[in-house]
């Protein structure tokens, strides 16, 4: 895979330092509002409009021949090192990998000596340490003074034993920490029925899809040989696990933490029939869901620990699953020059491909433009008719939705189902039954996995139990898969663009969101950074629900919008806002999160508001000539706190539909209601 044109890994702008890419002319100054300066929102849509033409562009000539779009997914560097630490346990190093890999570690080091998770965040542990053994793998020196001043980071905050229980399993398989500190995952957990709590379905489906084949690994407990030791990331060598003093019994930290000790028990005399019998089953689980381009999931944690455990369990690397398996994991990795490689996440496609339909088509690009018939065709294709795990919740249920990527169809997404449903009636396609077809399964699926109390999570329905976050070893990230605003809010804006803005289960997930409003006026993101995501997706889809802008919510929003607008005219919002209250709307300006706002807005009604006028011209300021727009920052959310985002498409897509928007006086562009 090569790198998109956006730059790609490596080439944005760090923090206070310029981009090397030429502006159109940065941010335009603006004569003070009052008496006189009635030509000044003339002006604005002039900028906007010329921005918008750009943009549109720079999109079109994006687009694959085959219809869709996808921008590079940028996490940290958590990920080329667990790639590296995979071919070192299979044993299929290469020096050209590991030397390019090597590289882009590198380029993300912080002056401190460590990584962090985010650009601009601060340094992690985990991630630093995970990033020092890659790089010893690729051949750096402890002496080395990059090294250094990593082993020095990660010795002041504890050493590996504060690091999260993943880092650990990962220098485990090495011999580098011991397989009794970690801890204890039993395959016997693939045969607890679905009313048992703590059951594998009672994770989000991430975190199941990692689980089952960690079940494998832990009952394993295999150990290469390793090439270097890592007495330097300790504290003390000598004693490189301290005693962590238990929790009382009385909570549920102690209880869980008093369990895990019983598990280990448990392994000791487990009886060794049912311990083979329940790995056997659980490699059964694991393959029925490898898709047909070999990846688990989608996704690189459930991919690269299933390809371990099955590795483990006899299957060898010729195998064709497990041959499909590795060649997927490759499918990840992007070059942002010959000598550079980073791994995705994650791939996103389908995702990129609606968003960006919708704002090409909100920008006014014909409905029926080729560019858009042809998305739509790829769209139509990667529909999901089959069942996956979705229906132990909704047994009855007809399949019909959207996965994320390439192909994933053991897991669509409640989100990415809405969102292409919002393109596709935007769209005139020379096949109209076709497409209201399509369109009748999607809304029909994601109806159906409306959770209990009237809103929507990503991938489930009602998974809501507190039981898995207790565990000792979920300190990764979330777990489970409860309902979100940005979510419920994108189902409630598909479901009123088709008419149904009284149908029950509409007025259902309306209630639910006006009920999680923030007493600032805000909506928390759980799926984009952070507030201004949330907020950027609950305001347009209340007023296309009916909602009139003077709503007191609506004003509430409005309000906070305008309160946490930067002085030069942008939004934006830090990560840290998820732990931290005084980060809330509080961060450099973003083009994706300036746009986020900017639909909010609008849609509110605010299109002659000064706030708007401010928005738009500091996106059409900070555009560069290609039409695209420079955004280091992170602005999608994994897990919030733990695993960040930078989308790359998303510097253009949102921009883009926000200037549509506002140029064309449409709140909700080429949308017609109804279709």
């Amino acid at each position: 895979m090569t790198a998109t044109t956006d730059g790609g890994p490596g080439g944005e702008a760090a923090r206070g330092t310029p981009s090397a890419r030429t502006k159109t002319s940065g941010a335009i100054p603006e004569p003070a509002s009052g008496p006189g300066t009635g030509g000044l929102s003339g002006r604005t849509e002039e900028l906007a409009a010329e921005a918008a033409r750009r943009a549109t562009g720079h999109l079109l000539a994006r687009q694959h021949p085959d219809g869709w779009w996808k921008g590079d997914l940028e996490t940290n560097v958590t990920m080329d090192a667990e790639d590296l630490l995979l071919r070192q346990f299979l044993g299929i190093q290469d020096e050209t990998v590991t030397g390019a890999a090597g590289r882009w570690i590198r380029s993300q080091q912080r002056e401190d000596g460590a990584w962090p998770t985010f650009h601009g965040g601060p340094g992690d542990l985990s991630a630093t340490v995970e990033a020092y053994v890659a790089l010893r793998l690729a051949g750096d020196a402890p002496e080395e003074p990059w090294m250094a001043a990593a082993s020095a980071f990660v010795r002041e905050r504890g050493g590996i034993a504060r690091c999260r229980v993943f880092t650990r399993i990962w220098l485990a398989l090495f011999g580098w920490w011991r397989w009794d500190d970690l801890p204890e995952l039993p395959p016997e957990l693939i045969y607890l029925p679905k009313w048992v709590p703590l059951n594998i379905y009672s994770f989000a489906s991430w975190a199941r899809q990692t689980i089952v084949p960690l079940t494998i690994v832990a009952a394993h407990r295999p150990v290469r040989p390793a090439p270097f030791v890592l007495d330097e990331l300790h504290t003390d060598p000598a004693r490189p696990n301290p005693p962590v003093p238990r929790a009382p019994l009385s909570s549920w930290d102690g209880f869980f933490q008093r369990l895990d000790r019983a598990l280990h028990a448990y392994r000791k005399v487990s009886v060794r029939p049912l311990r083979r019998a329940a790995m056997r089953s659980a490699a059964r689980w694991i393959i029925e869901r490898q898709e047909n381009d070999g990846c688990f999931g989608g996704i690189q944690p459930p991919a690269v620990y299933s390809v371990i455990a099955l590795h483990l369990l006899g299957y060898d690397l010729d195998h064709p699953v497990l041959r499909a398996g590795l060649k997927a994991l490759d499918e990840f990795a992007v070059w942002p020059d010959k000598d550079t490689r980073m791994i995705e996440a994650c791939q996103s496609p389908v995702w990129d491909t609606c968003l960006a339909t919708i704002a090409l088509a909100d920008a006014g690009v014909p409905a029926d433009d080729p560019a858009l018939v042809k998305a739509v065709d790829w769209m139509l294709g990667e529909q999901i008719t089959k069942s996956g795990d979705w229906a132990v919740q909704r047994p009855g249920l007809p399949s019909g939705g959207w996965a994320f990527e390439f192909q994933n169809d053991t897991y669509p997404d409640i989100d990415d189902t809405a969102e292409v449903v919002l393109a596709l009636i935007r769209v005139d396609h020379p096949e109209p039954e076709r497409v209201k077809a399509s369109v009748d399964r999607g809304v029909r699926w994601n109806v159906g996995m409306q959770s209990k109390n009237g809103a929507w999570g990503a991938f489930d329905a009602d998974n809501t139990s507190a039981f898995p976050n207790r565990l000792p070893f979920c300190d990764f990230g979330e777990v489970i898969d409860p309902p979100s605003a940005d979510v419920t809010a994108h189902v409630v804006e598909m479901l009123a663009a088709l008419g149904l803005e009284h149908a029950p289960h509409t007025r259902r997930g309306i209630d639910w969101l006006l009920a999680e409003q923030e007493r600032s006026g805000a909506w928390f993101g759980r799926w984009g950074v952070n507030y201004i995501y949330g907020t950027g997706s609950v305001v347009p889809a209340l007023v296309a629900a009916g909602l009139p802008a003077a709503h007191p919510a609506i004003r509430r929003a409005v309000g906070w919008l305008e309160s946490v607008q930067n002085e030069d005219g942008g939004w934006g919002e830090d990560l840290r806002s998820y732990s931290l209250a005084e980060w809330a709307g509080r961060g450099e300006s973003t083009a994706s999160q300036t746009a986020w706002a900017l639909l909010a807005l609008l849609a509110a009604g605010e299109r002659e508001g000064e706030a708007v006028r401010r928005g738009v011209r500091w996106l059409a300021g900070t555009q560069n000539e290609d039409g695209s727009w420079d955004e280091p920052y992170f602005t999608g959310t994994g897990f919030p706190r733990d695993f960040s985002i930078n989308y790359h498409l998303y510097r253009m897509v949102f921009p883009l539909t926000a200037l549509g928007r506002y140029v064309r006086g449409e709140p909700f562009g080429g949308l017609r209601k109804g279709a």
